[in-house]
């Protein structure tokens, strides 16, 4: 198995702040904006950017927490019968509201069409975005992020790990491949 780390610490810290000066840009400050994290390192990263529009806009972001694993247009291919679930945590009204969705790894763009369902499910928005710290290309639906940490093209053999310290000890990204 080869793996090499492609983001170290500080340069993953420095793609969350271009992420959150970008939503500060692109929103003309942050009134009405909520993150949602998709669980399970897409809430980690939103809790991230949340804690840092608060220390440069002084305002308290709401973040919450979506499990899309009932969403997911995949999960009979899965192995095991019975999905795995959590539970989704939005403890605000996101109707009429900017939702900004959190996740760590665009790839297919599956997992946002699932979390597109999922929010629609607690209202309706006035807008939906997507932050994502990594874009790996290899698209199958029409889904693009709006805000993005690093661009790292990818072959399909090969897999994007994001570590991040709340759950895995410290920071990086990691490209994995299977040696033949």
């Amino acid at each position: 198995m080869y793996k090499k780390e492609v983001v170290d610490e500080v340069t993953m810290k420095r793609a969350l702040t271009r992420i959150t000066y970008e939503i500060i840009e692109r929103n003309k400050g942050v009134q009405d904006i909520v993150l949602v994290g998709i669980k399970t390192r897409g809430i980690f990263i939103a809790q991230r950017i949340a804690e840092r529009l608060k220390q440069l806009e002084h305002i308290e972001i709401p973040v919450g927490e979506l499990d899309i694993t009932l969403y997911r247009d995949d999960v009979k291919k899965q192995e095991t019968a019975e999905p795995e679930l959590h539970s989704s945590d939005i403890p605000f009204e996101i109707a009429g509201k900017e939702v900004i969705l959190v996740d760590d790894v665009l790839f297919t763009g599956r997992t946002i069409r699932a979390a597109l369902d999922a929010v629609m499910d607690y209202g309706r928005p006035n807008r939906i975005s997507l932050a994502v710290l990594v874009d790996r290309g290899h698209r199958e639906l029409p889904i693009r992020a709006d805000y993005v940490g690093k661009n790292i093209p990818t072959a399909l053999t090969e897999e994007i790990i994001v570590e991040m310290e709340e759950l895995d000890g410290q920071d990086r990204i990691l490209i994995q491949k299977e040696e033949a």
